[in-house]
């Protein structure tokens, strides 16, 4: 078979040469459109990563916005998480037009550079074969020519010789004479003859040359050539497709990601959270008395009045109401005064935030006190060393932690003394008496000095019952649980006090539901909180 395709080759297509050059130009050309296809597919795929990169930030919310706020809903954050996932799709189209920019387009692109030199070289040897040849040839063709003209004139010669030897008339030197003269001209014909034999048998074995050696392996040079530019090419079609096969894990991943953000999306998580945001703490207005003007009552007495039969006076202040106007729920809010107690919130939106200042004073306070006890250490050991530095030198920043440290515990003051006031849920992770350069920690005082008790619940939230957090820190031993329960449903522990869950989560009860729709767990790493009674199935222990 190896045989048969050996005699197929282009070296037995001698005849073909005009065919083999145009067949190997385009060749060539086909390379360098399908290199022309494969950039502009690249540049598609740029195109089409970036539309989609400036998709994404078009409709991510930008810092601060009211749609950043509103990502505690699933249904926003899964939005958010879609987005994020098209971004990294986008990133993925990039990566496929760079790969194949950098595979197939400078690959090719460099090869071909080297086919087209290698053709080049191989052409030159043919044009010189067939340039030799033909000099041969014109060659064979003078000598031949020559040697027909001596031939010629030998004739001629002889014949002349012959007449003037028979003329009775001619001399005895005119009939040498003219022999001389046709053996002169036959030796040169026979010069000639042997000079075009000699030509011709050059010119036989040059041809033979040509067409059975050097025309041949020139043409299977160019076969050899041409072969490995198509196998080249070949490759250049799989790794079009090998290319964006690669990254499809990735983007399959990145479709996933999307699937999952619609099935992370929770309508009743999302209605609990917006019940936790939102939720005012105002009682529901009670019924107004019936005012008996057939028994004289006061007009300006009953007006004033109303504000205390069974209105609540908060909402009626935040909503800028006349005080001898009902409340009506859907009546349109005039935006109140930003105060620095949150007094202009609801109760319990006033609670929250003031509960989320004092974190972040604790948290901030605490950084300086830490910053303040690493000062100290460093001032005596510059006492101790006064080689490692000058002690002195840390006074100012001392004194400045000093300020900040006092600053800080006045503002927390003002703000625990502001909760205490709004009834607190339960106590900070902070205290304002709970920070000193050591360390240490005491119990949390009221801001009058005396022992702060814990609140008692604010009557106004019978509807969404309030959590005891006040847990002991240095609890040696913790309650042992009284049951299980197993998870119904996801929970996303919004609200402080209480604690996530999935769904499926399996639960430790420390303490039943008293009530109030809410039972206390624990988890496996000890972390409790509260949770709906209605979103388990507890299994309590006999």
């Amino acid at each position: 078979m190896q045989h048969d395709l050996a005699s197929q080759g282009w070296g037995s297509r001698v005849d073909q040469y005009d065919i083999i050059d145009k067949h190997t130009q385009s060749g060539l050309e086909l390379v360098e459109k399908y290199v022309k296809f494969v950039k502009e597919r690249t540049e598609i795929e740029q195109n089409y990563a970036k539309q989609l990169r400036n998709l994404t930030k078009k409709y991510n919310p930008k810092r601060g916005c009211k749609e950043e706020q509103e990502c505690r809903f699933s249904n926003h954050q899964s939005f958010l998480d879609i987005l994020n996932e098209m971004n990294d799709y986008a990133g993925q189209r990039e990566l496929i037009a760079e790969n194949m920019m950098m595979n197939i387009c400078i690959e090719l692109t460099k090869y071909l550079q080297e086919l087209k030199m290698e053709r080049k070289t191989h052409l030159s040897e043919a044009k010189k074969a067939q340039q030799s040849l033909e000099s041969t040839y014109k060659q064979l063709d003078s000598s031949k020519k020559r040697f027909e003209r001596e031939w010629r004139e030998a004739d001629k010669a002889a014949q002349y010789a012959e007449k003037t030897d028979q003329d009775i008339n001619a001399t005895k030197a005119d009939v040498e004479k003219a022999k001389q003269q046709a053996n002169m001209r036959t030796h040169i014909a026979e010069e000639c003859k042997n000079d075009y034999a000699a030509q011709l048998q050059k010119y036989n074995k040059e041809q033979s040359q040509f067409y059975f050696s050097d025309m041949p392996l020139i043409f299977n040079k160019l076969q050899d050539m041409d072969e490995r530019r198509v196998r080249k090419l070949a490759q250049g079609y799989v790794l079009f497709s090998d290319t964006e096969r690669h990254v499809m894990p990735i983007i399959g991943k990145c479709l996933e990601g999307v699937t999952k953000a619609g099935t992370n999306v929770n309508e009743r998580n999302d209605s609990i959270a917006l019940i936790e945001q939102y939720k005012s703490g105002f009682e529901r207005p009670g019924d107004l008395d019936f005012e008996d003007y057939s028994q004289g009552i006061n007009r300006a007495s009953s007006d004033s009045s109303l504000g205390t039969l069974g209105t609540p006076k908060g909402p009626l202040e935040l909503l800028g109401k006349n005080r001898s106007k009902p409340f009506w729920l859907f009546s349109k809010k005039s935006k109140p005064t930003v105060t620095e107690d949150f007094g202009h919130l609801p109760p319990e939106q006033r609670r929250k935030r003031l509960q989320q200042k004092l974190d972040d004073i604790g948290k901030e306070l605490q950084k300086e006190v830490d910053q303040s006890a690493a000062l100290e250490k460093m001032k005596d050991v510059y006492e101790k060393n006064p080689q490692m530095g000058d002690p002195a030198s840390l006074s100012p920043q001392i004194n400045q932690t000093a300020q900040n440290v006092e600053r800080l515990r006045g503002e927390f003051n003002k703000y625990e003394s502001w909760l205490t006031e709004a009834g607190r849920r339960g106590d900070s992770i902070y205290s304002s008496h709970s920070f000193n350069n050591n360390g240490s920690t005491h119990e949390p005082y009221s801001p009058d000095g005396t022992h702060s008790e814990e609140g008692t619940p604010d009557p106004s939230q019978a509807i969404y019952a309030e959590f005891d957090d006040d847990f002991e820190e240095e609890e040696e031993e913790l309650v042992a649980p009284i049951g299980q329960c197993t998870a119904m449903y996801n929970f996303p522990g919004a609200s402080e006090g209480t604690i996530t869950m999935q769904e499926g989560e399996v639960l430790s009860v420390v303490e039943e539901d008293k009530g109030d729709g809410w039972t206390r767990v624990r988890r496996a790493n000890g972390n409790e909180g509260y949770i709906p009674t209605s979103y388990v199935s507890i299994s309590l222990s006999k």
